[in-house]
This record gives structure tokens, sequence and C-alpha cells, in this order.
């Protein structure tokens, strides 16, 4: 049986060569194919699935309420992917009901950036950059569970529920460092040497001195409070590993 820390350098492996993969896609100006106007980021997510296959690496089919969007057969390693217009909005992005985090049900989990034009001319366009990233790079906590919940007694009769829907939003890899624009990036949280893959910086996420416990939200002056705890792993530094493809461009930095 192996071990976590193996699974995690065999993990890192699958994803540099999914990485590999794309960057030479990208670069060599294999489009993206829309299948429909509305829906940019499924075809987006259907050209990861393209290059999945050149790799032959099996995966689960994916569906439109599943996590992480592609699970992995013969590894224990999922990807979710993240389409964003360009220009447009590239500091955060909506992570809807699921909390990033770099293990979700026994698998390690990265995340796929792409930015593609915001406006195209048709339904083929190209993939005008691309970031991979370990889960943990954009939330190391593991434990957190998600889980909506309602009150009931709301309202003049007393008979209305109010739902709770949790919704988060994370900064992307774009905001979080410089060097990413307009390039292909694999940031691993595993500093093994990847064939065809270059070393292109050392970055470091610092855990904050203290974590959101719960909220409140008051109805009458729609005024919500965070109630904050000490975080016990405050200060506690996490390395993460930017690789290339080659040499070219800008080393990548925390911003």
């Amino acid at each position: 049986m192996p071990t976590r820390a193996e699974d995690a350098v065999k993990n890192h492996r699958a994803a540099a060569m999914l990485f590999a993969e794309c960057a030479r896609a990208m670069r060599e100006g294999e489009l993206i194919v829309r299948e429909s106007a509305k829906d940019k980021e499924f075809s987006f997510q259907n050209w990861v699935g393209e290059r999945l296959s050149a790799c032959n690496l099996l995966y689960d089919e994916p569906s439109r309420n599943a996590y992480p969007d592609f699970r992995l057969i013969d590894y224990p390693v999922g990807f979710e992917v993240k389409g964003l217009g360009y220009p447009g909005r590239e500091a955060n992005y909506d992570c809807n009901s699921q909390v990033p985090s770099g293990m979700h049900h026994g698998r390690e989990i990265y995340y796929i950036f792409g930015r593609y034009p915001a406006v195209t001319d048709g339904p083929r366009y190209p993939l005008l950059d691309l970031v991979i990233c370990h889960g943990d790079f954009l939330n190391c906590d593991h434990k957190y569970v998600h889980q909506n919940k309602n009150i009931k007694g709301f309202g003049s009769y007393g008979d209305i529920m109010i739902r709770d829907r949790k919704m988060y939003v994370a900064p992307t890899p774009f905001a979080l460092t410089k060097g990413t624009a307009h390039a292909a990036t694999f940031i691993s949280n595993q500093n093994t040497n990847t064939p065809g893959l270059i070393p292109r910086g050392k970055l470091t996420r610092t855990e904050t001195a203290r974590v959101v416990k719960g909220y409140s939200f008051d109805l009458s002056t729609n005024i919500i409070t965070p109630t904050t705890v000490p975080n016990p792993s405050a200060t506690n530094a996490k390395e993460f590993f930017a690789f290339r493809p080659d040499r070219t461009g800008e080393d990548v930095i925390m911003s």
C-alpha cells in the first residue's frame, strides 16, 4: 500500500504530465471549441479532457454537479477546471459551494485555470494562459466540510424558511503571483525533478493569525458579522514550486 508521501509524488507526476501536454497544445495553437455561446467554461473543460486523453490518463466521466471535474482512475488525484474570460475578472473566482482545497475524499486536488478571449468572433478561440496549481496553494485546510442549513419561522406569519446556502470566492493564481500572466505555469507542493519541466520559482504562503469560525446576520440591519478565533497553525509557511516547459518569460514570485 503506497504511503501518502508516495502518492503525492505519483500525483505530482500525473499533474506534471497533463501540464506539459496542455502547455504544448497552447503553444501550438490547438483551439478551444465552443459548443454553445453560453457555455465557454465547459468548452475549456472539454479541451482539458482532450489533453487528459492524449496523456492516456483515464478518468471518470465528468458531470456538471461532480467535484472535482476530472477524477483519475489510476491515480488518487482529481482536477478542477476553471475557465476565465480575458480581459475580465481575474483577481478572484466563484467557488460556488465547494471551498478550494488540496484534498477531497482521499484524492489530492489540482486546479486548472485557463484564460481565453472574453469576446470571440466564432466558436473557436485560443487559450491565452494557463496555471495548474495544487489546491493547497489556494487553501490548505482539509478539515472543513461544506453544509447548507436552514431556519424556520421567518416572516409575518412565521412560516417562511431561510436557507443558508454558503458561496465562496477565492483568489486566482493570477492574483496571488507575478509572472503567470500570458504563460503556462505549473505550481506544485512537490519539489520533485520532473523531466521536461524547469523550476521557475519558489512560492511561500503563510497561514493567517486568525480564522473565521462562524458569522451572524442581522435581518433588520443587513449586517453580517464574522466570529474569528486564533489559528493553531498561525505563521506556518507552506512552500510551493513553480515550473515551466522552458526558460522564457519571468520567474514566478508571490504578488
